[in-house]
Order: structure tokens, then C-alpha cells, then sequence
């Protein structure tokens, strides 16, 4: 597999969205899973809900837990590869915290929160929500490593596991007090996963926000104590992008990332939202959170063309693999609910459409796929000359982040 291009999926059903484990289901992922391969797609990213898993810091929930071994075991079924993300945690707008971990507190544990303004618990909203530091409180420390140890634990060895990781976008959840507590964090749970399962690799979930400001988890950091550099990029959250669907932007952030870790670097998340079916390109505008939200949004046959640009784009730059956002659109009864009441784009970013049927984009992924993408080397103009981790945060060269997009494009030419 290590020369192969890498084609996958971040997972949601489109009947249950973050609903998913405590409602489960298992004929559903069946059906899912069996479709997903039929695309030619290897890899699928699921999300331990951190609540779901551990409503008690103490035990992990064994329904829970038995659940995730039989979607383990339905992966291995369908020969797919399961990319295993832990304290979900932030997840497509709020912040789903477990219930012992909510507190009452001054300040916030991510400053995302003047962004980010709904915390969920209990499948619930929770009025004026806040909760302790994952990264620095002692029961949260401990509950992690309980998850950790469980759940390694349980599926060690499985056919179905392609890869362990720490977190989706952890920063939008709470940021260490410094770097340094960031990489020894990432060095301690990892060092707690190899001790159980030497054999599949470990990552954690960054996105752009790691390369455009410092967060306490630098890219060089904490990859250094990873087995797999990753990034999520999407040209439309981005001002310096030259448009919405600008097929360079995520090949650059995929390039820096990884430059800056010093070894290939997966595309975890890409993708895009898109119009409802018929509709044009269009920005949508609507009040999100108590404040005015405007959001480019596909036209399902322009998102399949960014699509078909930018895989072989990902590809030229030394990519490992590439990972579509997501699998579904949301079913029209989930609309109601967090995340897709208020941030109403995120109903609209599947492979597959409510109804079950595909999308355009599906299919230049099955077409990508049915050409047995290679890994490719790293080319010149995809490295960054004289620049390291170091350099990079220290000198907060992130701030000029544009300017290197732009020096990327005219190597590039």
C-alpha cells in the first residue's frame, strides 16, 4: 500500500449524522461502507463522539466500544481501512464536550470561542456552555488515556484499522498553554498507542488554522511525534485563495505541511459544500449563532470540476492520499439539530445526496480511483527553501502565509 495514492472518505450516515452512535445502526454502515468501495475509495475516517464513548471519565461506554469493533469488523469486510479519531471533541461548528467535562469557568479553553458558539452535551445545546482544558486538566488527562488504552486495547491488530488519530482540529476544541505542553501531549498519547499497537499508524487531525496562526500545535511539533503528517484545507474558508474552489490552494497547504513535518503529508479533509440539485454557484447569507453568516456554496456540476483539478494536483505535490468532506448530506429531519441548524452549509458536503443517490463528484472520484493513482515524489517547486517549523511560528511568518501561496504559484508556473 505504501506507493499507493491513498482515495477515502470522512464518514457520517446521512440518516444520523453525529447521531450516529447512540443510535446505531449496523445495516446502514453495511450498506454505506459497501458503497464506498464500490467508488474505489480505501480509507474511512470515523469520529468517537467523546461522549458517546466515555459518559463517565472513569469506563468507556461497552456499547459504545462494541459498536465500533462491529464497524471495524464491517470495514474489514469490505476491504476498507478505518481512520480512528479520538476526543471528538470540535466536529462541523460546535464543540460536542462529554458531560463530566463541562464547567462552569472564566475564559474558554480554545479563543475560537468568539467563532464557535455552541457547545453540545448529551446530544443537547448547553446554554452558555463552557468545559475544562482537555490538554491540562488532570480528569480529562485521565479519561484520555482510558479511551486511549481501551479502545487500542479492543482493536488491536484489526484487519479493519488502517490508522489511530488524536483528534479532529483539537485547537477548536481548547489549545495547550504552549507549544511545548502541545508536543508533549502528542508525544505522550502516541507513546501510549505504540505501547499497545506498534503496527498501524498514528496521526492528528490539523487543519489550516495549525499553518495560519500559532495555536500551541505547531505542524513541525507535533509530527515529529506522529507516524503520518496530515492537513484540512478548503479554499473557500480562505480570504487569500484566488476564489472558492482555487484547485492550487489545497495542493500549497498540503506542500507546506509537509515540508514543515519533513515527510509526505495526507490530505485528510477537502472537499465542498454545494447547492441544492439544479442550482447554480451562489453565496448563501443567514444568521448562524446570533450573527451574520455568508457561505459560498457549488453548484454541484462546479464542485465536481474543482474536484477533478484538484486530485491530480494533490497527487503532483507528494501527497500520500487524499480524503473527500464527506460522505453524505444530511437527511432533511436532522436539519433541526446541531451542527446543521445553525450552520446550515454543512448539510449540503456529501458524496451522496439525502435521498441516497450520488452526487457528480462521486463519480470523478471513482474515475480517479479506477486509475490506480501512484505516490509521486515531492517536486522542487512544492518545497520551501530556508524555511523550517522554527522559523515559520517563531518569526510568525504565518502571518505573511499569502505570500508564500504566491511564491508556490510562480515556482509552480
Amino acid at each position: 500500500m505504501s506507493d499507493n495514492f491513498t482515495l477515502g472518505v470522512n464518514y457520517w450516515p446521512r440518516r444520523k449524522a453525529m447521531y450516529w452512535w447512540s443510535n446505531f445502526d449496523a445495516a446502514e454502515v453495511d450498506d454505506d461502507f459497501a458503497l464506498i468501495r464500490d467508488l474505489g475509495l480505501y480509507a474511512v475516517r470515523i469520529f468517537l463522539l467523546w461522549d458517546d464513548f466515555q459518559p463517565e471519565p472513569a469506563s468507556v461506554d461497552k456499547t459504545a466500544l462494541r459498536n465500533l469493533v462491529n464497524v471495524a469488523d464491517l470495514a474489514a469486510k469490505h476491504r476498507l481501512g478505518l481512520d480512528v479519531t479520538f476526543f471528538t471533541g470540535h466536529m462541523s461548528g460546535p464543540n460536542w464536550a462529554p458531560r463530566w467535562l463541562l464547567a462552569e469557568r472564566e475564559g474558554w479553553p480554545s479563543p475560537y470561542f468568539g467563532f464557535v458558539r455552541q457547545v453540545v452535551s448529551q446530544g443537547k445545546v448547553v446554554p452558555n456552555g463552557n468545559y475544562r482544558n482537555m490538554f491540562t486538566d488532570p480528569l480529562a488527562l485521565q479519561a484520555e488515556r482510558l479511551l486511549l488504552k481501551t479502545v487500542v486495547g479492543a482493536l488491536k491488530g484489526h484487519q479493519g484499522v488502517w490508522m489511530w488519530n488524536l483528534g479532529n482540529e483539537p485547537d477548536l476544541f481548547a489549545w495547550p498553554e504552549n507549544a511545548a505542553q502541545g508536543r508533549a501531549w502528542v508525544r505522550e498519547m502516541t507513546g501510549m498507542i505504540k505501547e499497545i499497537d506498534d503496527r498501524a499508524p498514528v496521526t492528528i487531525g490539523m487543519h489550516s488554522s495549525n499553518l495560519d496562526m500559532d495555536t500551541g500545535l505547531r505542524v513541525h511539533d507535533v509530527f515529529a511525534e506522529t507516524d503520518v503528517a496530515v492537513m484540512h484545507a478548503y479554499p473557500m474558508y480562505a480570504e487569500w485563495a484566488r476564489h472558492p474552489l482555487d484547485p492550487q490552494y489545497v495542493p500549497f497547504m498540503t506542500a507546506l505541511t509537509a515540508h514543515l513535518a519533513g515527510k509526505p503529508a495526507l490530505m485528510e479533509e477537502f472537499g465542498g459544500c454545494t447547492n441544492l440539485p439544479g442550482k447554480p454557484s451562489e453565496v448563501w447569507t443567514w444568521q448562524a449563532y446570533g450573527f451574520d453568516r455568508t457561505q459560498f456554496m457549488a453548484s454541484e456540476e462546479d464542485l465536481a470540476e474543482y474536484i477533478r483539478q484538484v486530485l491530480p494536483n494533490i497527487q503532483a505535490v507528494g501527497a500520500t492520499g487524499a480524503m473527500i468532506w464527506c460522505f453524505a448530506d444530511y437527511a432533511e429531519e436532522l436539519w433541526n439539530l446541531p451542527p446543521c441548524g445553525e450552520s446550515r452549509h454543512e448539510r449540503h458536503f456529501g458524496l451522496v445526496r439525502p435521498d441516497g443517490s450520488l452526487k457528480p463528484h462521486a463519480e470523478v472520484l471513482r474515475q480517479f480511483a479506477a486509475a490506480k493513482p501512484q505516490v509521486r515524489p515531492i517536486p522542487e517547486y512544492a518545497r520551501f527553501p530556508g524555511l523550517d517549523g522554527e522559523a515559520f511560528y517563531g518569526k510568525k511568518m504565518y502571518w505573511d502565509l499569502e505570500a508564500l501561496y504566491r511564491a508556490y504559484l510562480e515556482r509552480k508556473g
